[in-house]
């Protein structure tokens, strides 16, 4: 497992694997990558698009979790030496928000793969800070053909 120290991508190369661009970033750092698995950080900043009142807001944690969810795929693609494809959230389902960050807290993404058939996946996401559950979900989402 990897510490909170530990990461495969940051910056530019974490940026080239999502289709998000700034100021819309909801990840930085990716964390953990498995076949069916993801682990994202995300450092809130005071200036960022999605905060209020020093708080992350409750669509900034799904976008987090979809982002993650992206992450997944363009580190999949970037490993075959692929370009990664455009995926779309096709359904949220049991979406929960338990609090909402402050501003400088870490988030910690963890994406769980439950189904991946002909580029449409299931999953399971659940949003951590400091070890309080912020939000957790499940996700359909379909790569564009």
């Amino acid at each position: 497992m990897a510490g909170t120290n530990h990461h495969i991508a940051s910056g530019d190369l974490l940026e080239s694997l999502i289709p998000q661009k700034r100021p819309f970033v909801m990840v930085d750092t990716l964390a953990e990558y498995g076949e069916h698995h993801v682990v994202s950080h995300f450092t809130v900043t005071a200036d960022h698009i999605l905060v209020s009142k020093s708080r992350f807001s409750a669509p900034g944690l799904i976008e987090n979790m979809a982002q993650t969810i992206a992450l997944h795929t363009g580190y999949k693609f970037h490993l075959l030496r692929q370009p990664a494809p455009t995926g779309y959230i096709g359904a949220i389902k049991k979406a929960e928000i338990f609090q909402l960050p402050m501003v400088s807290e870490t988030l910690v993404t963890r994406v769980e793969i439950l189904h991946d058939i002909m580029g449409v996946s299931l999953v399971r996401a659940k949003v951590e800070c400091e070890g309080a559950l912020m939000a957790s979900s499940e996700l359909k989402t379909a790569l564009a053909p």
